[in-house]
């Protein structure tokens, strides 16, 4: 559940409690007004290992927690008004496309594609998103 942030009242700060997070000093998702911003997120599991079966597993992780932070702020992929999607390998690109697709082909929000290197070598994806909450009211909850 987000929590408000003490310093901000119109901000909202939302942890899935990774120690990257607390090592950081960041938070997986932040809404501040009507807009969400969802951190870099790669397909880890929850001991914050890269989850095996490849670019295909560990974009359909990414995805499935970036929904879940929506999720906790009432909002949804449909909300989604850019993505960025960082890739360690050019050829990894079409196996993240497929799945990013399948989301987003109908809701088509702004999308960059980076090739870049992570810390982790394990890591072949991390994606961002950016969402303009849509719900029903201002409140968290």
């Amino acid at each position: 559940m987000p929590e408000r942030d003490p310093n901000n009242p119109l901000r909202f700060l939302h942890s899935t409690k990774t120690r990257f997070e607390f090592q950081f000093g960041y938070s997986r998702a932040v809404r501040h007004g009507k807009v969400i911003r969802v951190a870099g997120t790669a397909g880890l599991d929850e001991n914050g290992v890269p989850v095996s079966g490849g670019i295909t597993e560990q974009t359909r992780r990414a995805l499935e927690i970036i929904r879940e932070a929506l999720e906790a702020y009432g909002s949804s992929f449909n909300d989604v008004i850019m993505t960025r999607v960082y890739v360690s390998e050019v050829g990894n690109i079409e196996g993240v496309a497929v799945l990013h697709g399948e989301i987003f082909r109908d809701i088509r929000p702004a999308t960059t594609i980076v090739k870049c290197d992570f810390i982790d070598p394990r890591i072949l994806v991390e994606i961002e998103a950016e969402a303009v909450y849509g719900g029903k009211d201002d409140s968290i909850g």
